[in-house]
């Protein structure tokens, strides 16, 4: 025997009745669904009602009587006319109200005649003052225009006397047709003077090196009014030391310096040297 065998055989027997107990519970629920349908369906039906009513009045109240013809009102009476009195009329003596008037118009024409005079005592007041406010004008712009044109020609004097100081300095200048200076004779040396100076000491220079580039070497020569050479310096080097040191011997080596056009020789002159230069 197996195992599921002697399970089944020591298991409790089943109950009885399952099957008829599932049935009255569907017929109990269904039973239980129709009356709550019915419940519902009667609550929603409308329920007539009947009532009768009687209308009374909350005040007793009695009709109004018929309309009649009224009598005609009788006319009224004009009351008899009040008499009126007649005013008194009260004339004041004439000969004092015409002597009074007359001496009132009198001192109205006499204050109006002297408002007339003031006004035009006023009027010719202000046309005098006017006039003598435009002479005045007048007097002080004629001054003035004749300051000013004693001003003009005291500057234009002034200015032709400078004129002919100059024209009678200029006839001994020095300067070229171009020049565009004042003075005499020109205080620096003329634009060819460096090129004759750069020509003067470019013989004297020995150099036989290779240099990449063209460097300049700027020295400054001191020289006397005769163009002796006094002293030189170098300013700015060329960055080659050996190009530096033979433009100073070469200038040592020149000893003077040719005149310039006006025949001086500057005091100070700062020459460029480069070594690929013509």
């Amino acid at each position: 025997m197996d195992a599921a065998a002697s399970r089944f055989e020591f298991a409790p027997p089943p109950s009885p009745g399952i099957l008829r107990a599932l049935g009255l519970a569907l017929v109990a629920h269904a039973f239980l669904m129709a009356a709550l349908t019915w419940g519902v369906s009667w609550r929603h039906q409308a329920t007539p009602l009947l009532a009768e009513a009687e209308l009374w009045s909350a005040v007793p109240e009695q009709a109004s009587p018929k309309l009649e013809a009224l009598p005609a009102p009788a006319e009224p009476i004009a009351p008899p006319p009040v008499p009126v009195p007649e005013p008194e009329l009260k004339t004041p003596p004439p000969d004092i109200i015409t002597e009074q008037d007359k001496l009132r118009l009198l001192q109205e024409k006499r204050a109006k005649d002297e408002q007339v005079k003031d006004d035009l005592k006023k009027a010719e007041q202000k046309k005098q003052e006017a006039k003598q406010t435009a002479l005045k004008q007048a007097d002080a712009a004629k001054r003035a225009a004749a300051q000013k044109a004693l001003d003009e020609e005291n500057r234009l004097a002034v200015q032709r006397q400078e004129n002919i100081k100059r024209m009678a300095g200029l006839a001994g200048a020095t300067g070229a047709p171009a020049a565009t200076g004042t003075a005499l004779q020109s205080t620096g040396p003329s634009p060819s003077y460096a090129g004759r100076i750069r020509a003067r000491i470019k013989p004297n220079i020995v150099f036989g090196d290779d240099i990449a580039g063209n460097p300049t070497a700027t020295v400054e020569v001191k020289t006397s009014p005769d163009g002796t050479i006094i002293s030189s310096k170098l300013l700015k080097s060329s960055g080659v030391p050996a190009w530096d040191e033979a433009v100073l011997k070469a200038i040592v080596k020149t000893e003077v310096f040719p005149r310039d056009t006006d025949g001086r020789v500057p005091p100070t002159l700062e020459i460029g040297f480069r070594p690929k230069d013509q």
